[in-house]
């Protein structure tokens, strides 16, 4: 059993930049792989990027890529998504998610966070 807590959601303008972190509970986090979702109102649950637990390495929607980055501390059970340039459209909330095998779909993942939300102003 994993569970999964976000924090640092907020308010920023256009331009700016937040970061996401998310503690797991449980001893076996090393082995999970780690991921970040988002859903906007009205809107399906969509990928945004996960760092698999073998190799550490990451995956990225197009929307995201070379403004947001994954990471993850094992030593702290805490995954990170950095986020830089936000677009009013990165608008939503944000989920953390954890499962040994899947990567960016998300009915394959187990375990979920309750949600942060980030909100960017034009």
């Amino acid at each position: 059993q994993v569970q999964l807590v976000e924090s640092g959601g907020g308010l920023v303008q256009a331009g700016g930049s937040l970061r996401l972190s998310c503690v797991a509970s449980g001893r076996t986090f090393a082995r999970y792989n780690m991921a970040w979702f988002r859903q906007a109102p009205g809107k399906d649950r969509e990928f945004v990027a996960v760092i698999r637990w073998s190799g550490g390495s990451t995956s990225y929607a197009d929307s995201v890529k070379g403004r947001f980055t994954i990471s993850r501390d094992n030593a702290k059970n805490t995954v990170y998504l950095q986020m830089n340039n936000l677009k009013p459209e990165d608008t939503a909330v944000y989920y953390c998610a954890a499962d040994p095998r899947a990567v960016s779909i998300s009915t394959y993942y187990d375990y979920w966070g309750q949600g942060t939300q980030v909100t960017v102003s034009s």
